[in-house]
C-alpha cells in the first residue's frame, strides 16, 4: 500500500524572547522514496500498533542513537496532541492552529494546548516547545515518524537537544479517512544541553539504513525549490539558542567526487535554526554506496570539526 503523508512543523519557542510558535502555513513533510529506515533493525522499538506510540518510541531510538537524551513522556502533554488530532480528524484538515467554535477546539496555537491540558510553561526557568504533525493514509506511527525526520524542517525539531517531554495523539477522519499524528515536545528549564563545542549529526556515524532519498516538494517552505526528488539531508545540530556556523559540510561517495548540494543554515535560510545547519544532495544516493561527512565550523564561537560515515539502502 502507497502512503501520503502531510506535516507541520513548528518552530521551538524561547520563553520571553519568542513567546509564540513561529512558521505559517499548511505543508508536507518530505517522504522517503525507500522503504522505512530501520523496519528490520533488531534493536529498534517493537512496535506496538498504536499510532502515537509507536512514533515517540521512534524518535526516542534516533535521539538515543544520535547522542541526544530520550525525551520522557508527559501524561498532559499527551492530552494536548490527541485533543489536537482529534480537532484535525472532526474537521478533517492539518494545522497547527485552531479555530473557536469549529469541533474539538481546545486551545488556538499549541502553547494554548498545553496550557488547556494542564502542562504549564515556565517563564521564570526558561521554556521551549515545539510541534510537528503528520496526517496520513494509514495509521503506522513507524512510518510517520520516519517521514518526519526525513522532512528536514521538522528534524530540527525532533532532534532539538533541549527538549526533555513529549506527549503524542492520534485521530483518524470519520470514514476511514485520513489520521492525524500530532507530537509535541516540550521544556521547563533551558538546561538539557550539549557540551560545550559538542553537536549532534545525522544521520549518525555507521548507520546503515539511510533512504537514498526525499521528495522535496512533499515539504513546504520547500526546502530545495524547483527539485523534488533529492538525496537524503544530513544535519548537524546544536542547542537551542545557540549560533552554529558552517564552514564547511561535505558529502563525499568513499573514493568519488563531493556531492553537489543545497546548504541551509540560518544566515541563508529563515527556516533553520541558528542552533543547526543542514546539507541536502542535489541527486538521490546510490543504494549501497558508503558516504563520507566532513564538517568544520562553530558553535557560539568554539571550534568544531566533526568526520563521519553512513551508507544508504
Amino acid at each position: 500500500m502507497q502512503y501520503r503523508y502531510l506535516a507541520l512543523s513548528c518552530a521551538t519557542a524561547l520563553s520571553l524572547a519568542l513567546a509564540a510558535c513561529g512558521g505559517g502555513g499548511d505543508s508536507t513533510a518530505a517522504v522517503a522514496t525507500q522503504p522505512v529506515s530501520g523496519a528490520t533493525d533488531p534493536n529498534a522499538p517493537a512496535v506496538t500498533g498504536d499510532t502515537a506510540t509507536d512514533a515517540i518510541n521512534r524518535f526516542n531510538w534516533r535521539r538515543q542513537q544520535i547522542g541526544l537524551l530520550a525525551v520522557s513522556r508527559n501524561a498532559a502533554i499527551d492530552r494536548a496532541a490527541q485533543a489536537h488530532s482529534n480537532y484535525q480528524g472532526l474537521n478533517n484538515t492539518i494545522t497547527h492552529f485552531e479555530e473557536a467554535g469549529k469541533a474539538g477546539f481546545t486551545g488556538a496555537g499549541a502553547a494554548d494546548r498545553l496550557q488547556a491540558a494542564g502542562y504549564s510553561l515556565s517563564a521564570s526557568a526558561g521554556y521551549a516547545y515545539g510541534e510537528v504533525i503528520a496526517s496520513q493514509g494509514g495509521t503506522q506511527g513507524v512510518v510517520a515518524a520516519d517521514d518526519l525526520i526525513g522532512a528536514i524542517y521538522h528534524r530540527f525539531i525532533v532532534f532539538e537537544p533541549m527538549f526533555k517531554e513529549a506527549g503524542a495523539g492520534s485521530g483518524t477522519a470519520a470514514g476511514g479517512g485520513l489520521t492525524y499524528v500530532t507530537i509535541d515536545f516540550a521544556a521547563n528549564g533551558l538546561d538539557r544541553i550539549l557540551s560545550r563545542g559538542n553537536v549532534a549529526v545525522y544521520p549518525f556515524n555507521g548507520q546503515s539504513d539511510v533512504p537514498a532519498s526525499v521528495n522535496s516538494d512533499q515539504e513546504s517552505p520547500d526546502p530545495v525549490p524547483g527539485q523534488n526528488r533529492v538525496g537524503y539531508p544530513v544535519s548537524v545540530h546544536g542547542n537551542l539558542g545557540s549560533t552554529l556556523t558552517v564552514q564547511a559540510l561535505t558529502i563525499t561517495p568513499r573514493g568519488g567526487a563531493a556531492l553537489a548540494t543545497r546548504l541551509l543554515t540560518h544566515a541563508t535560510d529563515g527556516n533553520t535554526p541558528t542552533s543547526a545547519a543542514a546539507a541536502i544532495p542535489l541527486s538521490a544516493l546510490v543504494p549501497g554506496t558508503t558516504y563520507d561527512v566532513h564538517f568544520t565550523g562553530t558553535v557560539d564561537g568554539v571550534a568544531v570539526a566533526r568526520n563521519w560515515s553512513f551508507s544508504a539502502q
